[in-house]
């Protein structure tokens, strides 16, 4: 090896190593800073709440006759069992409604007043949102009761 190859060799092995030092203190950032991420991440769905509906109670007799059309409210807790509410000629009445054993469309709601009166009705739901039905006041009116819209 003659003597320029060697220093042709020497000079390029020492500015590899001057190259090499002389990026060991740099430091690589970026221009601009990254924002967080904005990609939705796993969510499960919400929890479906209560269903209401609404029921309109009809006079089937002539004790109910005396209330007229009563509008009346069941809110169905998704959990097998929901809760009644009605007012019958000042009479707030308030219970639970459930569905009827080994049965997916027919039910029972109950309701007692704070002045000690009760109601009871049997219904059938036709539809997940529609249902049909009979209520009776412990004094003996008697109502076609009509569930949903």
């Amino acid at each position: 090896m003659n003597t320029s190859s060697r220093l042709a060799r020497c000079a390029s092995i020492a500015a590899i190593v001057v190259a090499g030092g002389a990026l060991t203190g740099c430091y690589v950032a970026p221009i601009y800073p990254q924002s967080p991420s904005t990609a939705p991440g796993p969510t499960s769905a919400p929890a479906p709440g209560p269903v209401v509906f609404s029921a309109r109670l009809y006079p089937a007799n002539e004790s109910a006759a005396v209330y007229g059309t009563v509008m009346a409210s069941v809110t169905n807790d998704l959990n097998g069992r929901g809760h009644f509410s009605t007012n019958i000629n000042g009479e707030s009445f308030s219970g639970e409604a459930t569905r009827v054993a080994n049965s997916s469309r027919d039910g029972v709601a109950n309701g007692a007043g704070q002045r000690g009166s009760y109601i009871n009705c049997r219904y059938t739901m036709n539809s997940p949102t529609l249902g049909s039905g009979t209520c009776r006041l412990s004094n003996g009116a008697v109502f076609s009761m009509h569930v949903g819209s």
